[in-house]
């Protein structure tokens, strides 16, 4: 269990993360809405979730984590990049999840329905993940 020095020293990045957060959803939601129906709902999520990862990547890197990258050496952004990328690979999985689970097995098929499993349901259980997998293993402290 956290101890509340821990959360305390954790809440200034969980805001920021909130706030990249919710620029990306908006980027999510947005292209989804906009390319469901031409690219079915599937595709136009993998395509509205690429996007969306591409803001967070930027947002988290230069803003929200940006004091844990201070003493970090420089030749660390390819392994940050491919670490966020597979922690957020591994988020979208789960918003997927949601999608195909209420759409295919449930038959929840309106554009609503899509929407609230995707980037509603998908996204809370997916942020819990993507938190944790940024600040545990892309962005990790820097070490003295």
């Amino acid at each position: 269990m956290a101890s509340r020095e821990q959360l305390r020293s954790a809440l200034p990045e969980l805001l920021k993360f909130g706030v990249i957060g919710g620029l990306g959803y908006a980027t999510d939601v947005v292209l989804f809405v906009l390319l469901r129906d031409p690219l079915g709902p599937v595709l136009g999520k993998v395509v509205s979730l690429s996007a969306s990862t591409a803001v967070a990547f930027v947002g988290n890197k230069y803003w929200t984590f940006r004091e844990r990258r201070a003493g970090a050496p420089t030749g660390g952004t390819g392994r940050e990049t491919a670490l966020f990328l597979v922690v957020n690979l591994v988020g979208a999985l789960v918003q997927l999840g949601c999608l195909g689970f209420s759409h295919y097995l449930l038959h929840l098929t309106s554009p609503t329905a899509d929407l609230v499993s995707s980037s509603v349901i998908g996204m809370a259980l997916a942020t819990a993940l993507r938190f944790w997998g940024t600040r545990t293993l892309v962005f990790r402290e820097a070490r003295a």
